[in-house]
């Protein structure tokens, strides 16, 4: 199982980068491998919020579902995901900072059905899809500490 890990740092404060990782519905404003994310109940974020992603995925976009199963307003958010052949659990974990925040992004990554056969060849595909969100993330943070709404 692949595990992927990213740390950024951002001047924008701990509670605005916590609220606007934490919700996935603003994934396609930092993460370029996903097309389109949709909250998928009403209420209140935290535990057992779910989200519909469209993830880009060799060529095409598929669906993953994913939902929060730990909340830790300011501190921590527990994603579990699974889509076609694929299940993947984020732990994204934040801490203030003099000059902002740290952003700490864990992903383990398991193919399932066929998929799983090529597991072990994809980490190179994996750690570029990590970097990929890490820098589009520390983008998307660094426009909004800049008063700049993306």
């Amino acid at each position: 199982m692949p595990r992927l890990h990213e740390t950024i740092e951002t001047r924008l404060p701990v509670d605005a980068t916590f609220a606007f990782v934490a919700d996935f519905a603003n994934c396609p404003q930092w993460d370029p491998n996903t097309v389109s994310s949709e909250r998928l109940d009403p209420g209140p974020l935290g535990v057992g919020a779910r989200y519909a992603l469209g993830v880009r995925q060799r060529g095409s976009v598929v669906p993953m579902e994913y939902q929060v199963i730990a909340w830790e307003p300011g501190r921590r958010v527990v994603l579990a995901g699974e889509g076609s052949n694929v299940r993947a659990t984020d732990e994204i974990r934040f801490e203030a900072t003099p000059t902002g925040t740290r952003v700490d992004y864990t992903a383990d990554i398991s193919l399932t059905g066929w998929m799983r056969l090529v597991e072990p060849l994809a980490g190179g595909a994996f750690a570029k899809i990590a970097k990929d969100a890490a820098d589009g993330m520390e983008r998307a943070l660094e426009g909004r500490a800049a008063g700049a709404v993306r």
